[in-house]
């Protein structure tokens, strides 16, 4: 007997070329001082890592994040923004990648997301 993992053959898991972010979801707190980031990737077979920068409208950056080697294809986490809010609007970057075997990158997909903290709640 065959186990099948998923309904949608054409949408199993993923090569690391084929590897995307689906969507990229972002929630601005009350505070204005947290974000909360919700990554939807394809499916995979090797574990993708996530690198996350905000850049302020300057183009200082206020916040990174490093997911090494994500185990599940949804997950959310909360970025703490370093200044006051005195440099929005803001830029959010999200690269996956995979590290070659020579220790260099290699980038399977890159979304950029522009948020305002001026606007708690969904963006």
């Amino acid at each position: 007997m065959r186990v099948q993992f998923y309904d949608d053959l054409e949408g199993g898991p993923r090569s690391r070329e084929e590897v995307r972010l689906n969507e990229l979801g972002l929630f601005v707190y009350e505070d204005r001082r947290r974000v909360a980031v919700g990554f939807n990737l394809t499916p995979f077979l090797e574990r993708p890592s996530i690198l996350v920068r905000v850049t302020s409208a300057g183009g200082e950056e206020v916040a990174t994040l490093s997911v090494i080697e994500a185990m599940q294809p949804n997950f959310n986490l909360t970025l703490h923004l370093r200044d006051d809010g005195a440099g929005d609007p803001y830029q959010l970057e999200a690269i996956i990648y995979y590290l070659t075997e020579n220790g260099e990158r290699q980038v399977s997909d890159r979304q950029v997301k522009p948020f305002s903290v001026a606007s708690p709640g969904d963006q």
